[in-house]
């Protein structure tokens, strides 16, 4: 249950951010859902070996890297799900950013419920 509410939330977050960001767009409600599972399933199968693989550059940059990675895995979804795109790499990399920021804010406000 508390995986199916996260995916929600999240995905009610692509559209939140899509329509306030420029260079990000999103058909409707089913696509962001669909874009809230991709995501999620390229941070458990493919981040991680981009984490390992990119390890030195992440050591080097003190883990800004990780940034990087995170816009990429952006950019891939745009490139899997359809009606989903977003227009430049630095507007993919805010977009995560921006994501990460509000993930966090809402698990902390889900997590005090408890």
């Amino acid at each position: 249950m508390n995986l199916l509410i996260k995916i929600l939330i999240t995905s009610g977050l692509v559209l939140l951010i899509a329509n306030f960001m420029p260079g990000v767009h999103v058909a409707g409600f089913t696509t962001a859902l669909i874009v809230a599972i991709v995501l999620g399933l390229l941070n458990i199968f493919i981040k991680p070996i981009l984490v390992i693989l990119t390890l030195p550059v992440t050591i080097l940059t003190l883990g800004l890297f990780l940034l990087v990675i995170n816009a990429l895995m952006i950019l891939l979804c745009t490139k899997i799900v359809g009606g989903f795109s977003v227009d430049t790499f630095l507007t993919a990399l805010i977009f995560s950013v921006i994501l990460s920021v509000l993930q966090s804010i809402m698990n902390g406000i889900l997590g005090e419920g408890k």
